[in-house]
């Protein structure tokens, strides 16, 4: 019998791929199945990247690139960095990624061990624990509550802090909630985590241009005095509908630069060449698309929070960012994946239950308003007619 590494019994997964199987699976059999539980835009990829794209390949980008990424789209990366957060960055700390899972990867690598702590929102992307229990280190959720939003609290994020910790990770705005962190409890944060020098931050601001009410997202990197332990994550998929072509980028600290490439050689040894021209496409070109998703996505919040919140036994907060709603469900009697069986099995709605972004997560479905308004209602009526039946 093979024996296999340890680690490997400690490393999760995204249940959110299962309900996606079934899903599939369902399909086959001739079911009507809407899908709300892919977290991915309905939309196509504009297509003045995807012609970038092909040119690249009729140019002969072909071979090998550097493994922290070509230097035109690292400088594209810093000019939008400047340009939407009004910072200034260099190319040299500029990583890019094939998506945004390898920067958390590498992070935690770097930091998670046994006897060390790294804290994580619950509920939060799955990947997140995961990858910590992978490590070793121990896993310490920062809760998030509906009442705040699903925004975390400084005050409660600080006072988990103990000598063990190594680092903090932070999404906003978040998946699986929608869940926006005001600006005063980043500053909160930042200000607190003084005290803690030993501390680092990873900030996942993937859906940093997805946001509603006229909210301006607050990234980690307008705080000058965390930047020496800041590790941002962001990328092309969600914004860009690039969710496929598997292109992310990270900053690092000037001192951890060095290990992150040496990472990167031994994993995926450098990004594709084409899909990198098409990022710098998508950057320095025209941002129509990118508005239009966003106020589609917005049509839709604004109509899918009433429909949820008239569910027998339902109740929703309004996400202040991305594209998903997170109601509670308690009020059904139905734990949250009982609730997601029954929804997909009997009405063919495919959500995602709570519990699959962790333990916070119980009593709460997540629902994908990436897509159209009239799959929306007409899942929101299955749903209604299930359970009044």
């Amino acid at each position: 019998m093979l024996q296999l590494a340890d680690n490997l019994s400690r490393l999760g997964t995204e249940t959110a791929f299962e309900v996606l199987a079934r899903a599939a699976e369902l399909q086959r059999q001739g079911r009507d199945i809407i899908n709300l539980g892919i977290g991915q835009p309905d939309f196509q990829t504009p297509p003045h990247i995807v012609e970038a794209a092909i040119k690249a390949l009729r140019d002969g980008h072909h071979g090998y690139t550097p493994a922290q990424g070509i230097l035109p789209l690292r400088e594209a990366v810093a000019a939008d960095l400047h340009r939407r957060h009004k910072v200034d960055v260099s190319p040299n700390n500029i990583v890019i990624m094939p998506g945004g899972k390898p920067t958390m990867f590498f992070a935690i690598l770097m930091f998670g061990a046994p006897g060390t702590e790294i804290m994580y929102p619950d509920p939060g992307f799955p990947i997140y624990r995961s990858m910590i229990e992978y490590t070793g280190a121990k896993p310490v959720p920062i809760a998030l509550k509906e009442e705040n939003g699903f925004a975390f609290s400084a005050e409660e994020v600080l006072a988990q802090i103990t000598p063990q910790t190594r680092l903090i990770i932070i999404n906003s705005p978040g998946n699986p909630t929608g869940g926006v962190v005001p600006e005063s409890e980043i500053r909160r944060l930042v200000d607190g985590l003084e005290g803690h020098p030993h501390v680092a931050v990873l900030s996942d601001e993937i859906y940093s241009q997805m946001l509603y009410d006229g909210r301006e997202h607050v990234s980690f990197l307008r705080y000058p005095e965390i930047r020496d332990r800041l590790i941002l994550l962001d990328g092309w998929s969600k914004t860009y509908a690039m969710t496929g072509w598997r292109l992310g980028f990270s900053v690092w600290p000037t001192a951890l630069v060095e290990h992150v490439v040496r990472l990167c050689v031994n994993s995926h040894s450098c990004v594709n060449a084409p899909t990198q021209y098409a990022g710098i496409a998508a950057l320095e070109g025209p941002q129509d698309d990118v508005i239009k998703m966003v106020r589609a996505f917005d049509e839709r919040r604004r109509a899918i929070v009433p429909m949820l919140n008239q569910l027998p036994g339902f109740r929703c907060v309004e996400p202040g960012g991305a594209f998903y709603a997170f109601p509670n469900i308690t009020g059904t009697g139905m734990t949250a994946k009982e609730l997601q069986n029954k929804m997909l099995e009997e009405a063919g709605v495919a959500t995602v239950a709570g519990t699959s972004f962790g333990v916070y997560g119980e009593g709460f479905i997540r629902f994908s308003y990436a897509n159209s308004i009239e799959n929306i209602r007409a899942a929101i009526q299955r749903i209604g007619t299930l359970l009044t039946r």
